[in-house]
């Protein structure tokens, strides 16, 4: 039996330290509180990451192959409620039953060890493990190789994947973008055979109103898009997916700079034909924080960095984190002349770019994202919040051996400006081994949180939050 011990020191940087795994679902209130949550903070802070019990091999294992598994908690009138809970898909209800690994994960997938798959099990893991969005009415957790899987919001309890009545018939995104405006909600997804991206348009009422191909001359992992009022952005950058290269020994994720980079620009319910390609400085995009239309122009703001390391996700051996660690970056497209005009708009190192979500698509002045270690992957000190106005840059990080993850903006009730909010994550200490939930007011980020929330239990570092207001 291979079963991750939660919690137990680890070779692999993936599953030691607070990257372990927890291995029970609690609930808790009553928590102690350093400071007094808002009372015009309403809803729900949701969390989703890597979480594994059965893996294959520990030494090759990635951080992408772990069970997925929400952390949340509930505020309500100045009160904050916490649950934990696994996504119980199929494939991990066979592996609850098996008591072992039935799926390899991503290092292992040439390895010629039987794969003890039932008959008629799913081929691979919808481990619902990445991202989360809400809509409709709807929680889903995302694995963008993937259907999206329905979450109860309250509960947490998984009521499985969705096909959208049977017109979903690609992967999807981890990243659909939601129109506040229209509600809309804008998807796609990569394949590793042709069409390599195919779109798709889900209407307010839940209903997939629009699929077409994207052609692209190559499979690509491309984790983020962006979209506009008008416009999708698609992001052709070579992180490259190759299976021939896995099967020879290399990595089936890699990046290829002789490919250059281009972002296709097509109206949001167009077709193929529709889209125009432009040219950009060679980099790559893991996230985006929000494009918006201007005049003639389309504009882009994401993480950008030079090169990446997916296939390590940041740990391999020589790996140069100042050059996979991405700036914010800004490009504006200008659908009349042609013209690409290129800006690095901040040189703290981030990623994890969020907005106040209620102004996605459409013009914001504000982003918000996670400090990078520079020394150490996949680690973030701090949070910081741009100006697009003022060009200004504020910072506040969490101290000495505390590090954190994805924050998301959450709304005050009854709100009447962007950035009249909070910022909620997760962080972790790890010299006392203690978790915490910090809320910090976005328009006082410097001045750090209003209030702290001590977990009982540990949350593991994870991938990506989201908020919905109660």
């Amino acid at each position: 039996m291979t079963q991750v011990r939660a919690g137990a020191p680890s070779s692999n940087f993936f599953l030691d330290g607070n990257f372990s795994p927890v291995s029970e679902e609690r609930d808790a209130d009553n928590m102690e509180i350093v400071g007094s949550i808002p009372h015009d903070l309403n809803g729900y802070f949701l969390r989703v990451g890597p979480n594994p019990v059965h893996v294959f091999s520990e030494a090759a294992y990635h951080t992408f192959d772990g069970d997925g598994m929400i952390h949340a908690i509930e505020f309500s009138g100045g009160k904050a409620r916490y649950r934990n809970r696994f996504i119980q898909n199929d494939g991990f209800k066979l592996e609850q039953e098996h008591g072992d690994w039935l799926y390899k994960g991503m290092n292992s997938l040439m390895d010629r060890t039987p794969a003890p798959i039932p008959a008629g099990a799913p081929s691979a893991k919808n481990l619902a493990n990445t991202a989360l969005t809400y809509h409709n009415k709807t929680l889903y957790a995302l694995h963008e190789p993937s259907q999206p899987t329905v979450i109860e919001l309250g509960s947490l309890s998984t009521k499985g994947p969705t096909d959208f009545d049977g017109k979903l018939q690609h992967p999807f995104t981890a990243h659909p973008k939601i129109d506040p405006k229209t509600g809309e909600m804008i998807a796609y997804g990569y394949s590793f055979q042709a069409p390599f991206v195919t779109y798709s348009v889900i209407d307010k009422n839940g209903d997939l109103i629009h699929t077409t191909p994207i052609t692209i001359p190559r499979s690509i992992f491309m984790h983020d898009f962006g979209a506009t009022e008008k416009y999708t952005l698609f992001l052709d950058f070579p992180i490259t997916l190759d299976i021939g290269r896995a099967i020879s020994g290399g990595p089936a994720v890699d990046f290829e700079p002789q490919y250059g980079s281009r972002i296709g620009v097509m109206p949001r319910h167009g077709c193929d034909n529709d889209v125009r390609w432009f040219d950009v400085e060679t980099g790559v995009v893991v996230h985006t924080a929000n494009a918006w239309d201007d005049g003639d122009e389309v504009v882009l703001q994401a993480s950008r960095s030079t090169t990446a390391d997916i296939a390590g996700a940041g740990t391999s051996e020589g790996n140069n984190l100042s050059e996979n660690q991405g700036r914010l970056y800004e490009w504006r497209i200008n659908l009349k002349t042609g013209d690409v005009a290129e800006r690095t708009l901040s040189n703290i190192p981030c990623d994890f770019t969020r907005i106040n979500d209620d102004y996605a698509c459409h013009k914001t002045r504000y982003v918000y994202a996670g400090i990078f270690n520079t020394e150490r992957a996949f680690t973030f000190d701090g949070l910081m919040k741009y100006d697009n106005e003022s060009g200004v840059t504020t910072e506040f990080t969490y101290g000495p051996q505390r590090h954190g993850g994805e924050a998301v903006f959450a709304p005050k009730t009854s709100s009447h400006s962007e950035d009249e909010g909070y910022l909620v994550c997760f962080i972790h200490d790890e010299a006392s081994d203690q978790s915490e939930c910090l809320i910090l007011d976005a328009q006082n980020l410097s001045e750090g949180p209003v209030a702290t929330i001590i977990m009982p239990f540990r949350v593991p570092y994870g991938f990506h939050a989201g908020w919905v207001s109660a």
